[in-house]
């Protein structure tokens, strides 16, 4: 048996000492930090936040064509009923604009949403023109009216996969869109309601860029012909807005395209008058008659210079001091759907 040695004894004596000593610092340290964690104030509980709600995303689409493809954009109210047939707007875009940037400035599509319709935005390719206009103008080579038909075959796609009314089908636009949506209404009179230019030169002033750009400044001749037509033809309705301090268009296309259309359906223009809301900007209103139906309406705003009427703030191409020109453009189209159901 081995003898315990001093250094034994007090080498086991220490380690018990330090033993002893750690468990009371464990101890001691851990009521201290249940102590301090039961003092901590408490933090309220993570309330679970709604999801902010969103505007229905625009469904992309592609449709194909003489010019090649044409990419386009559909928005669809929410909660549309399986049997329910909508209108359709179809909003072309000017140049610099796309489908999306559009859709901000006019905020066409919460109106859509309270309204129930449909809205389709074609898209210019970026090869066809590279500005991203529409070549309304370029009628001699057959590009105008080929890019018309292009537009004419996503009407016809969006018509064949959504429930669309076709008798309540209308086509607005925004300079270089507006001069390509009378085209398109002139091509196919049939086919719409309602057309509506905005900021933009009617069909017939131009056939080449030179002339597209003499009549942007006012140069061109207002004693032209629309787009050829069969006679007897019956034109849809159409409204113009455009500001008289345009300094890209010049205003006096406005009402060159308005009395051209008239002249063609033989509308007489009745009393200009003058209504304005609030502080936005002043606008003279003209209507065109036939049999007392209106068939064609200038809107000339005053002040509104190359930009949306009553569009998104803080956006190019547009001004929220003017009359809100997609209210406009939707009653509108509304009295003209009435209009043709009447005499159908």
């Amino acid at each position: 048996m081995k003898r315990r040695t001093t250094g034994n004894l007090w080498s086991r004596s220490l380690q018990r000492t330090i033993k002893a000593m750690t468990r009371t610092a464990v101890r001691a340290g851990t009521q201290a930090v249940t102590k301090a964690l039961r003092a901590a104030p408490r933090l309220p509980k993570a309330i679970a936040k709604k999801p902010t709600p969103t505007a229905p995303a625009l469904r992309a689409g592609v449709t194909l064509g003489a010019t090649g493809a044409r990419r386009y954009h559909l928005h669809q109210p929410p909660g549309v009923g399986r049997n329910e047939r909508l209108p359709l707007l179809v909003m072309l875009h000017g140049c610099s604009q796309d489908a999306k940037t559009l859709a901000a400035i006019s905020q066409m599509n919460r109106l859509a949403d309270r309204q129930r319709f449909l809205v389709l935005y074609p898209e210019q390719d970026r090869l066809s023109n590279p500005q991203g206009c529409w070549n309304w103008f370029d009628t001699r080579t057959g590009r105008a009216q080929a890019e018309a038909a292009a537009i004419m075959a996503a009407i016809d796609q969006v018509s064949l996969k959504q429930a669309v009314d076709p008798t309540r089908i209308a086509i607005a636009g925004f300079s270089a869109g507006a001069g390509m949506a009378a085209l398109v209404g002139a091509l196919q009179p049939a086919r719409f309601s309602a057309v509506v230019m905005h900021s933009g030169i009617g069909p017939g002033v131009a056939h080449s860029s030179v002339t597209a750009m003499s009549a942007m400044r006012g140069r061109r001749s207002a004693v032209v012909a629309l787009a050829p037509l069969a006679a007897g033809t019956h034109l849809p309705g159409l409204l113009v807005i455009h500001g008289s301090a345009d300094h890209i268009v010049a205003h006096g296309n406005g009402f060159d395209a308005a009395r051209l259309w008239a002249a063609r359906v033989q509308a007489k223009a009745g009393q200009p008058r003058t209504v304005q809301r609030g502080k936005r900007h002043a606008a003279i209103l003209t209507d065109y008659r036939v049999g007392g139906q209106v068939v064609a309406t200038l809107c000339a705003v005053q002040g509104l210079g190359h930009g949306w009427s009553g569009g998104a703030a803080g956006q190019p191409y547009s001004d929220p001091a003017g009359p809100d020109a997609s209210r406009m453009i939707w009653a509108f189209a509304q009295k003209q759907f009435a209009r043709v159901a009447a005499v159908v």
